[in-house]
């Protein structure tokens, strides 16, 4: 796939096959990954790929118990606050086979290295007809020391960005764009 393609193409996925992804799958979006830049060339970043349901499936549940305690349900959107009710049965990784998660050491524009390094996983995937999402549900619970216990990740690290992939269910339709705002200097 061209990468234009990839670009213009690339969706923020949800509803996935139970097609497992395989290992050399995985690590080669964790390869094209690594090609990302880094500011210094520091590469800061930290991969962790989960596969373990059951793990997936205690994350989901503690993510959203965490975001009931840190988020202000009033002010939230409302499917925000579906999401979240104690009746609801949603799985912040939506029954995605594969989660892989993209953490850092703290440093000048470690964060950012990370952001590039999962846009360039994203677009990978999309290359090889894999969905991703990048799940934020599940971000602030793992910035924990008991979610980075869970995912056996250093308590040095941050982490960044929890992807989902996966084989698609079906097509995902483009969301609506709007015009950038440009300002010129000549």
């Amino acid at each position: 796939m061209e990468l234009m393609d990839a670009i213009r193409h690339r969706r923020s996925v949800r509803a996935f096959t139970d097609a497992p992804v395989p290992k050399e799958v995985l690590l080669g979006l964790v390869d094209a990954a690594t090609l990302a830049p880094s500011a210094n060339n520091a590469e800061h970043w930290h991969f962790t790929i989960i596969q373990n349901q059951a793990l997936l499936d205690r994350i989901s549940d503690a993510s959203k118990a965490h975001m009931l305690k840190v988020t202000d349900l009033a002010s939230a959107g409302s499917r925000v606050r579906e999401h979240l009710t104690a009746a609801s049965d949603f799985h912040v990784f939506y029954h995605a086979p594969a989660v892989i998660l993209i953490s850092t050491l703290s440093g000048d524009f470690a964060i950012e290295d990370a952001a590039l390094a999962a846009e360039n996983l994203m677009l990978a995937a999309r290359g090889q007809g894999l969905g991703t999402c990048w799940i934020g549900f599940a971000q602030k619970w793992l910035e924990t020391a008991e979610g980075k216990q869970a995912v056996e990740l250093d308590p040095h690290y941050i982490p960044v960005a929890p992807i989902i992939v996966g084989t698609p269910k079906g097509e995902t339709p483009p969301v609506p764009r709007k015009t950038p705002a440009v300002h010129w200097i000549d």
